[in-house]
């Protein structure tokens, strides 16, 4: 009997894990993978978008809001390596935030759950973080160390900029402050996650379920599939977990038939 694989899926705040990853995360599962989500920070420098309750903080909201996207998305585990959101700005970074927490401690507390977990595969962010925030830049950094320590499997969550210039409203659109330069070229896209019925309906209601974060229209069904349908990454090295599960095979060309 063939065990299941572990995918190990490092994000920098909650929100980020559905928007980016949550069909992949959901097409995983349903596919017999086992998926291991790792949280940075805790989300707590978002702009909140609804009130919150008596003696409730945005950081309990987040994390609340996180453990029923998982829920929704099937992960299997969860872990919230608890660092401070860093905010949206160019720094200095406080103490106990993601910004300023060295890339090396942070990749030894990921490969610990890594290797602890059995992963096989690792999904992170490509080199610009997405959109440039400097938690989703460490999220790179971090991912690729331990990519590289533990030869894993490694695959960058990214966008097409292209697509996502000429699609409809993304909430990409609001954290880039109008940057036009996000992503990568289609060219450089190794792997296209596209959207099915149930998984598509699971990404919405994660999505809907951030909704100190997550604005009302972002949730149109008429521009949904179109700005969510489809989730995009780069491959590192050999395939894993993404491609075995949730793509073809490459097609084998078919060696020529010699005669007598």
């Amino acid at each position: 009997m063939t065990s299941r694989p572990t995918v190990l899926v490092l994000h920098a705040h909650p929100d980020d894990e559905t928007i980016f990853t949550g069909l992949t995360m959901r097409r995983l599962a349903d596919a017999g993978a086992r998926v291991v989500l790792v949280m940075a920070t805790d989300g707590a420098a978002g702009i909140l978008r609804v009130p919150l309750s008596p003696g409730e903080s945005l950081r309990s909201r987040r994390l609340a809001e996180l453990e029923r996207a998982c829920d929704l998305l099937s992960v299997a585990r969860l872990e919230v390596l608890g660092y401070s959101d860093s905010g949206a700005h160019d720094g200095p970074y406080r103490a106990g935030t993601l910004g300023a927490a060295p890339v090396a401690e942070v990749a030894r507390r990921v490969a610990r759950i890594a290797v602890r977990e059995g992963a096989s595969t690792l999904v992170h962010y490509d080199p610009g973080g997405i959109y440039g925030h400097v938690d989703h830049v460490q999220v790179h950094r971090v991912g690729a160390v331990v990519a590289r320590g533990l030869r894993l499997a490694g695959y960058q969550a990214t966008v097409d900029a292209a697509a996502l210039r000429a699609g409809p409203g993304h909430v990409l659109h609001r954290a880039a402050g109008g940057r036009l330069d996000v992503g990568v070229p289609a060219s450089r896209i190794s792997v296209t996650i596209d959207a099915e019925g149930p998984d598509l309906l699971a990404k919405m209601a994660a999505m809907a379920s951030h909704a100190s974060q997550v604005e009302t229209a972002d949730l149109d069904p008429a521009g949904f599939a179109g700005a969510y349908g489809r989730e995009w990454f780069v491959r590192e090295g050999e395939r894993g977990a993404v491609d075995t599960l949730l793509t073809p095979a490459p097609a084998r060309v078919a060696e020529p038939v010699l005669g007598p």
